[in-house]
């Protein structure tokens, strides 16, 4: 209690930290004590911060003070950001635990040792994922097996880390797809992996419960679940009698065994009543949640209910905190501060993800996110570029101006890679100062400067296969329907611009429109009559024309007519760029909701019942919000 008194010591003194009106922290400390029940429910913009685990402690000691845990309606919920997090530490999947949830006190390695007959247990924590790549660096580590990441772009430092693969004397990589940043950073051994729908196994969500995972897809070519890959090499470094597994069913007996060996309730992890699973069993059983101990049927429904918590003595503690600081204050150099986050409908390194044009359509480019006041004084402007620059690399994205960030901080995504972007792996940007018991590096608060940047021309290409454009071009990779979509930005002249497109088409038939003194250039190749691909380019004007070009190449033959229009910015069916995707559920674009708002919708409801946005899943309906918002002020003004 000391140390929060000298961390908060007033109501003013966390106005001041947090910018926070005085009035409104009064209100919410108010509710919180006033409210029996309580959730509170935190993702990683707490986890993910080189103080992270005080951060959680500090919730946790929040709701152990006031009684607001293992009860109903209450207590600390983390929201991860993996679907099986939960079960991957029941697993053993971080480098400071064993199997079922034991770590590396001397009685645990023992008993763990002893369970599997393996006289080389390791006996003391391994290394987290960003010393682990220091680590390969310095060269005390020569080889690695990846397994379903691709740290080459997730990692902060990441150009650090990319190099640092290279290095290596063997590298191996278990994949689902032929080609990520991480496994072109020089692997020796590519294992074709078993993708998500085609696994056979379990996962356990955040609630404790634990669900067979069925696969739905069959597994393609030569493609293995991860346990069959990790048997065979065991079996040919001499281990086959220990990795002598079935199946699944078999590798689910032996964890939940282990999980109930020489337990007798000190463990909270313990399915021992499934150790005797029978593989019709385990292939119908239902979702049942942890601890499910020997002769029990149901697993339990809260845990620390009767204040019973997993400590020798079985009462909660509290820990001593650190006063919150950045690990890297922002400077003179460096003034504003990168936060870095996840969008809407992408999924981390948009391997998968960026493979769908729904998905594509809303964000199809990288960028960083500013407030109007910090743009101003850079000369920024929304649909412009900027040059981002931290201490350890560099980016170069689009700009967006808007209210909604914060002055004095910047917002980008994480999920471009270089597959999908030249300059947008902002990854390399990132501040590699690290949790000292979580490992989570400093992902949300890394000091950068911006710097506007300017093109002579902007535009877009379309192809059946991905090319991407060649030298200082800034491009973004966008997966369309019938092939593949980049969004250009060059200093190109019309003459480098056309010298490019005819030599990568020049086997087809190739229609030109060229305009030098206007900076404008117009290319289309088709071959036995179909579109092969198509360049746009022209002074910065703001969104490149898509539709047109979409059309063009999802048509298996372009008869003579269309084929005078394919230079067109309009197609001879009147097809012209609507804007952005908005509701990626019913493909429905910004100008259509604007088309909805025009004819009488007046709120996210109205829209949705006009043009389906935002009726299915509901994640757009915020930006739908907003959109009416606008068109209000518009006609306020008008």
């Amino acid at each position: 209690m000391q140390t929060a008194r000298e961390i908060a010591p007033d109501l003013e003194s966390v106005s001041a930290l947090c910018r926070i009106e005085p009035s409104l922290i009064a209100a919410f400390c108010n509710a919180w004590i006033s409210t029996k029940r309580v959730v509170t429910a935190w993702s990683q913009g707490v986890n993910q911060s080189a103080q992270g685990t005080d951060k959680v402690d500090a919730i946790i000691h929040c709701h152990l003070a006031s009684g607001r845990i293992g009860k109903e309606g209450a207590g600390p919920f983390s929201l991860t950001g993996q679907p099986n997090a939960m079960g991957g530490r029941e697993a053993g999947g971080l480098a400071n635990m064993l199997a079922a949830h034991m770590g590396f006190a001397p009685a645990e390695v023992d008993r763990v040792k002893r369970f599997w007959n393996a006289p080389l247990m390791a006996e003391r924590e391994g290394l987290k994922a960003v010393q682990m790549f220091d680590a390969i660096a310095q060269k005390r580590i020569r080889a690695l097996w990846v397994m379903a990441t691709n740290p080459a772009v997730s990692l902060p430092k990441a150009d650090h880390a990319r190099a640092a693969l290279g290095s290596l004397d063997f590298f191996a990589i278990s994949e689902v797809l032929l080609s990520n940043d991480t496994l072109n950073a020089g692997a020796h051994v590519l294992l074709p992996a078993a993708a998500w729908g085609e696994k056979d196994g379990a996962v356990t969500n955040s609630e404790r419960r634990m669900s067979r995972q069925r696969p739905f897809l069959p597994l393609p070519g030569e493609a293995r679940a991860d346990w069959w890959i990790v048997c065979e090499v065991a079996k040919r470094m001499g281990f086959g009698e220990a990795f002598a597994y079935a199946g699944p069913a078999d590798i689910f007996r032996e964890h939940a065994a282990l999980s109930c060996f020489e337990n007798h309730g000190a463990r909270g992890f313990d399915i021992g009543g499934l150790a005797q699973v029978s593989d019709a069993a385990y292939e119908d059983l239902e979702p049942v949640q942890w601890p499910l101990r020997k002769g029990e049927r149901e697993g339990a429904l809260r845990l620390f209910a009767n204040g019973d918590f997993q400590t020798p003595d079985r009462r909660a503690r509290f820990v001593e905190l650190t006063k919150p600081a950045l690990s890297l204050a922002p400077s003179s150099d460096f003034p504003l501060m990168l936060n870095t986050g996840r969008m809407r409908d992408q999924w981390h390194t948009m391997t998968r993800t960026g493979r769908s044009p729904r998905l594509g359509a809303h964000a199809p480019e990288p960028f960083i996110s500013v407030n109007p006041q910090d743009a101003a004084q850079l000369g920024l402007a929304s649909g412009g570029f900027a040059k981002i620059v931290s201490p350890y690399g560099q980016a170069l994205l689009r700009v967006d101006v808007t209210e909604a960030q914060a002055v004095g901080a910047v917002f980008a995504p994480i999920h471009w890679s270089a597959e999908t972007s030249s300059h947008g792996r902002v990854g390399a940007l990132v501040n590699p100062a690290t949790d000292p018991f979580s490992g989570q590096p400093e992902l949300k608060a890394t000091p950068v400067r911006l710097s506007a940047i300017t093109f002579a021309c902007e535009g877009g290409f379309v192809a059946r296969a991905a090319i991407a454009p060649a030298g200082s071009c800034w491009w973004a990779r966008i997966s369309l329907a019938d092939g593949v979509g980049y969004r250009i930005a060059s200093d190109w002249s019309v003459q480098a611009a056309a010298d490019w497109f005819n030599a990568h088409f020049a086997q087809c038939e190739i229609a030109e429109l060229i305009d030098a003194p206007q900076g404008l250039y117009r290319a289309a190749a088709f071959k036995d009559g179909r579109l092969e691909a198509a360049l746009f380019l022209a002074p910065p004007t703001g969104e490149p024309v898509w539709e047109t070009l979409k059309d063009l190449l999802a048509a298996d033959v372009i008869d003579a007519t269309r084929r005078r229009f394919a230079l067109s910015v309009r197609d001879v069916g009147g097809v012209v760029d609507r804007g952005p995707m908005v509701c990626a559920c019913f493909g429905v674009s910004e100008g259509a909701i604007r088309e909805a708002i025009d004819a009488g919708a007046c709120d996210a409801a109205a829209v949705g019942a006009a043009v389906k946005a935002g009726t299915n899943c509901g994640s757009c309906v915020p930006e739908i919000r907003k959109i009416i918002s606008a068109a209000r002020v518009l006609e306020s003004v008008a």
